[in-house]
């Protein structure tokens, strides 16, 4: 699922390309019974409010608020997609054509290039049509993404932002504030907590164990028993991993694509995530990664210098 980073990156390329362009039309094929009363694009008759509310409508600009994208319009409203596990937007020229017997409609990039030659980048769910010849275009290949739309003026008070968690890289954002958080889970194992996007927004499974690896804590280490010292290093490490996970472009060991339709490159930084059975490059360390299941997830650490402490009596 794309993390902070790759949503950033994310919201940077729409700003860079697609900012100031008018939105003509909008299809997908989206949408199912099962989704019928929803808040979401899914519901054919949602879908069909959405359309009249985003056809005609300028691209203000886009914005991030935890793992959303935030895409403001000049008519007061601001689209909300969570791009889930598989979504990522694209920026480009498309063609719609008709495939198949069943004539079902499909959009492909106009060009060769990544748009078009990478696999991961073909399964288009949501198209904007733009006014400048573009397309913003949503590749989701598991169908779980979430795009819905409120006012922007009432953005933040809406449910699917209500709930988030501090911005972590926001200035205000400072240790103690990161104390207060985890105090609310004490019982949590620390990765947990840090996933916990009531807690801290933004944070899934690949910065969290990039986080703990540098920060040389245990992925089951408790909220409560992590030792101030160790929370001053999580902050530090927290800092650093997601801001040059901005900078690398956002993680693509899965399928995760800027607006380009490129790799970014933070998956060739990985020191614990997906390592498993490495030696640890830590300088000086000897100790091997290992993998363990937490809440259903994994987990990835070295099993020297994340030794799990013994608990608090």
């Amino acid at each position: 699922m794309p993390e902070l980073p790759e949503v950033q990156t994310t919201v940077d390329g729409i700003n860079a390309l697609a900012k100031g362009a008018s939105i003509k039309d909008v299809w997908t094929d989206y949408g199912s019974a099962f989704h019928a009363g929803k808040d979401d694009i899914k519901d054919p008759d949602f879908f069909a409010r959405f359309k009249k509310l985003v056809r005609g409508a300028r691209i203000e600009g886009a914005a991030r608020r935890a793992k959303n994208v935030l895409i403001a319009l000049s008519n007061g409203r601001t689209v909300i997609v969570h791009m889930k596990m598989t979504g990522h937007f694209l920026y480009g020229r498309y063609e719609k054509r008709k495939s198949g017997k069943d004539g079902k409609e499909e959009w492909l990039a106009s060009g060769p290039g990544p748009l078009r030659d990478d696999p991961f980048n073909r399964h288009i769910r949501l198209v904007f049509i733009l006014d400048n010849g573009r397309h913003l275009a949503l590749s989701d290949l598991r169908r779980f993404a979430k795009v819905t739309i409120a006012e922007s003026d009432r953005l933040h008070e809406s449910k699917h932002l209500s709930e988030s968690g501090p911005e972590p890289l926001d200035p205000s954002f400072d240790l103690q504030a990161l104390e207060a958080r985890l105090a609310r889970r004490p019982q949590a194992p620390i990765k947990l907590a840090l996933m916990d996007h009531t807690l801290v927004a933004g944070i899934g499974n690949i910065y969290s164990d990039e986080i703990l690896w540098r920060a040389g804590v245990h992925p089951l280490e408790k909220a409560k028993d992590v030792p101030k010292g160790k929370v001053a290093l999580i902050f530090a490490a927290m800092k650093e991993t997601l801001r040059r996970g901005i900078a690398l472009g956002g993680d693509s060991m899965s399928d995760y694509r800027n607006v380009l339709g490129l790799e970014g490159k933070f998956q060739e930084r990985h020191r614990a995530y997906r390592r498993t059975g490495e030696r640890c490059s830590k300088a000086g360390c000897k100790g091997v990664i290992r993998r363990i299941k937490i809440g259903g997830r994994s987990g990835h650490y070295c099993d020297l210098h994340q030794k799990k402490r013994a608990p608090k009596p």
